[in-house]
């Protein structure tokens, strides 16, 4: 047999092992419909509840892992269908309506998940809301026959693209340009499509004019297209799949394709997609024989396919397109023997940001096990660098960075990797370094606020357990603490003991004025146990003279007089108490 191939260019596909998915049906039914913990995908465009969106928006979705394709539904009810039906759209996350959407409408959007030999997962509907058209349509492009196109079946269906904001077309055919002797302008309405309904002249030139309207106007200076229809003779029949065939699972990346050959058929137009919509992997190859292979195709993936027989007389009209799904690759799969589900991916995880201590260049960082293969890259713009294929490598300089592990699995003799893959960010860091420690008391507890300087990335935890990004403690009883200060960076945790108590006496002893946050002001402070109720307190010198005077509810001397610092120097004090006791004592002032 001649066998012709197709190259497909997708690098490092290979063929992962066939998943069994027996029971699985069973399973889901067993997770209450949602197998394996499966999300619903949210509207990423438009949005769930957004209003005034373009008739002729695309619909798109977040991607949901290990699933197979999508299949959506359109309506103007809650799951309803009215406007599209259960539309497959593939492994694409996005879908243009091809008929556009109607005006000043509620469109419910339901998306479906569709899996190998697993019940779907029907989601909720979410909507959004349709604009009023204020403007004339612009124009169409025709679709089938393509423009210029040679040898058409004079039986052919004409088709066209959706015009933004038309609702509806005005066809006209002829056989010159500008002609409307097969077709006077005829309103087709909201379809793409039209069914002459005899068929063409043979062997001639046929002129093509599309008019796209709405109810504000019709579209301007379209362009007119042409084809030529073929000799007269019988175009051949359609063909369909014999391997695999339609509808087949678990087929392999690189599966030989075979068809059933037609009589009267001198060739067969080949087109394969990921999506229902495009031609994407092979775009309209003609093939004389009725067999091929395709290399390397990606797992988990249904494809698209659509043969069209022809011969001197045209091609085949109105053949179907038929698709298969290929295997599972890396999973998640269900594992028969096990009743789990697996993955071929390595399972661990490896941190964004890693600390170049400052005390360590070069540093060694390690890989977690569970890996048979490591890699390292360096970004540099948009470019890779590759480093290493170790466990281990020794960084020198900051930057970002991307890690990659694998797994390989075989299957019929080819491999494929499962990779898992993390960026990182390498910046210098170092153990932080108390500057301040502020203490305020707050009725029977006391507030705690610590001021740390150093490269790194830190939290904070009084008891090296419980860390917080913020170095402010509240609600604090008296008596010794540890401080704990650890670097996300990996470059260590500082400890620092503390020690909170009440004051001994009311009046302190000292105080230094030099606006560090930390005994700027004396004043009483009143003890836990037997306070004064002191109502004024005048501040002397050593020679008697009133050098301030302030109530209970002041914040008490800044050290100054007149607005002149004093010198660091022994002060004296005399409190008014509410009995009218006095209360006399010495302090020092310390710069």
């Amino acid at each position: 047999m001649n066998w012709e191939y197709v190259s497909l260019d997708h690098s490092n596909r290979k063929i992962l092992k066939r998943c069994l998915f027996i029971g699985i049906v069973l399973l889901w039914i067993g997770f209450g419909g949602f197998a394996f913990g499966q999300d619903c995908p949210n509207l990423t465009s438009p949005l769930d509840g957004e209003t005034n969106i373009p008739v002729e928006t695309s619909i798109s979705w977040e991607p949901v892992v290990g699933v197979t394709g999508y299949i959506i539904s359109l309506g103007t009810t809650p799951g309803g269908i009215d406007l599209i039906n259960q539309q497959q759209v593939g492994n694409d996350t996005s879908f243009m309506p091809p008929n556009g959407l109607p005006e000043l409408t509620t469109v419910y959007v339901t998306l479906t998940l569709f899996f190998f030999d697993q019940e779907n997962i029907v989601c909720p509907s979410q909507s959004f809301t349709t604009e009023l058209i204020t403007e004339a349509p612009g124009c169409s492009t025709l679709a089938l026959p393509n423009d210029g196109a040679t040898g058409v079946n004079v039986a052919t269906n004409l088709s066209w693209n959706y015009a933004p904001k038309a609702t509806g077309y005005r066809l006209s055919l002829g056989t010159v340009a500008g002609g409307v002797d097969l077709l006077d302008r005829l309103d087709i309405g909201q379809a793409l499509s039209y069914n002459p309904p005899s068929d063409l002249p043979f062997d001639s030139a046929i002129y093509v004019q599309i008019d796209p309207y709405n109810a504000v106007g019709e579209a301007l200076d379209c362009a007119t297209y042409a084809f030529e229809t073929a000799s007269q003779g019988a175009p051949p029949d359609c063909t369909f799949l014999i391997t695999p065939p339609d509808g087949a699972i678990n087929v392999g990346l690189s599966p030989f394709l075979e068809w059933m050959p037609v009589p009267n058929a001198q060739g067969y137009i080949l087109s394969i997609g990921s999506t229902p919509f495009n031609s994407d992997i092979l775009d309209q190859g003609v093939f004389t024989s009725t067999s091929t292979f395709v290399l390397n195709f990606e797992s988990n993936n249904t494809y698209y396919v659509t043969i069209t027989p022809f011969n001197e007389a045209g091609q085949a009209l109105d053949c179907s397109q038929e698709s298969f799904s290929t295997i599972l690759g890396c999973g998640p799969f269900y594992d028969a023997e096990s009743g789990l589900l697996t993955s071929y991916y390595p399972d661990l995880e490896f941190p964004s940001q890693i600390g170049l201590c400052n005390n360590e260049v070069p540093k060694t960082i390690r890989a977690p096990d569970g890996a048979e293969g490591y890699r390292w890259y360096r970004l540099q713009g948009s470019d890779e660098l590759f480093l290493a294929e170790a466990q281990d490598l020794i960084l020198y300089e900051t930057g970002t960075y991307r890690f990659e592990a694998f797994n390989t699995v075989s299957d019929l003799g080819q491999t494929i990797e499962c990779v898992y893959s993390q960026e990182f960010e390498v910046s210098f860091s170092g153990i932080g370094q108390v500057d301040e420690v502020i203490i305020t008391r707050v009725g029977l507890n006391f507030n705690l606020e610590v001021v740390v300087s150093g490269f790194g990335d830190y939290v904070f935890s009084l008891d090296g357990e419980n860390y917080q990004p913020s170095a402010f403690f509240t609600g604090l009883s008296d008596g010794l603490y540890t401080l704990y200060i650890d670097d996300l960076n990996g470059c260590g945790t500082a400890q620092y003991p503390l020690r909170i108590t009440f004051p001994q006496k009311g009046f302190p002893p000292y105080f230094s004025p030099n606006d560090d946050g930390i005994n700027d002001f004396w004043r009483y402070e009143k003890p836990l146990i037997n306070p004064l109720l002191v109502v004024q307190t005048v501040i002397f010198d050593r020679y008697g003279k009133i050098l301030m005077l302030f109530g209970p509810e002041d914040t008490g001397w800044d050290g100054t007089y007149q607005g002149r610092p004093m010198p660091s120097d022994g002060y004296w004090y005399r409190a008014t108490t509410k009995d009218g006791d006095f209360v006399t004592g010495y302090f020092s002032l310390v710069r």
